[in-house]
């Protein structure tokens, strides 16, 4: 590892201001940037600790605005949180997904977000929970929608200086689920993540929406997929085709873990099994 300056400002504004110097690295969790650090593959000349910056973590709810999670929350927090699990399952059963115990009572939320991974585990159900990012800097506060956050791989559109502060999720779902599909039984990177969220009134889905993690450039939503849902009741025929417009929107690439074909198939697979799994839940 090299030499690095060390800072722990106590504000935003100061946080932002020494952020936006060039080679300046944050450090919330630490559980990627101090492995990058340790391979040499992250060679900051300052890491930005977040720890003493009040505000930042937490999770809080109301019937009005919904959800709001902190950036700085631990994902084992997420995890096992009730009002996450009851509201937005699929995005507790992401954050369970991350690592081990010791590695998501360490990371956090935002730290697993900002660092842009297309197979990030929390980000499939942030998309399903139409989740809005907080935004701040020195020059003020901004929101963008999860699904506008990422530019392409460990690219978002984060100016040097932004600081995302918090996750609000205004939209609850009747069901959603999560699944990732991987090697190992836990501690591996997805091969796929798909989330899927959905309201019923009686029999009829009135609102889907489907998010898509490792298989595209960045994390997406199927729209197409969801449109087929929305104002129809549930059939084999109408989750066959929703798999095969899921499948359709992914662009997945080859790689020593598996290869573009697999992928895509899966994808279609997937995403109809995560359907019917949110649907099961939101029928109680």
């Amino acid at each position: 590892m090299k030499g690095f300056e060390f800072f722990e400002p106590t504000t935003l504004a100061e946080a932002s201001r020494l952020f936006a110097e060039e080679h300046a690295q944050l450090l919330a969790g630490g559980t990627d940037l101090v492995i990058g650090m340790k391979a040499l593959a992250e060679t900051p000349q300052s890491v930005i600790s977040l720890q003493n910056i009040p505000g930042l973590a937490g999770i809080t709810s109301d019937a009005d605005n919904g959800i709001s999670i902190g950036a700085m929350t631990k994902v084992r927090e997420v995890e096992l949180s009730v009002d996450i699990q009851q509201h937005h399952t699929a995005l507790a059963e992401g954050a369970s997904e991350i690592g081990s115990i010791q590695i998501r009572n360490l990371a956090t939320i935002g730290g697993n977000i900002a660092h842009a991974s297309p197979a990030a585990d929390t980000v499939a159900g942030l998309l399903v929970a139409d989740a809005q990012v907080d935004i701040a800097s020195a020059d003020g506060e901004r929101t963008v929608s999860i699904d506008e956050l990422f530019t392409g791989p460990g690219q978002t559109v984060l100016v040097p200086g932004e600081i995302i502060t918090r996750f609000r999720l205004p939209n609850p779902a009747s069901g959603s689920h999560y699944i990732k599909h991987k090697i190992r039984e836990v501690m591996d990177l997805a091969f796929i993540g798909v989330a899927a969220a959905v309201n019923l009134d009686n029999a009829t889905i009135t609102d889907a929406r489907i998010g898509l993690a490792a298989v595209a450039p960045t994390p997406i939503r199927a729209t197409e997929a969801e449109n087929l849902l929305k104002g129809n009741e549930p059939t084999a025929e109408l989750l066959e085709q929703v798999g095969e417009a899921a499948a359709a929107a992914s662009s997945p690439i080859s790689d020593l873990r598996c290869s573009a074909e697999h992928r895509k198939e899966m994808v279609d697979v997937l995403t109809r099994r995560t359907v019917q799994q949110a649907l099961g839940r939101a029928s109680g």
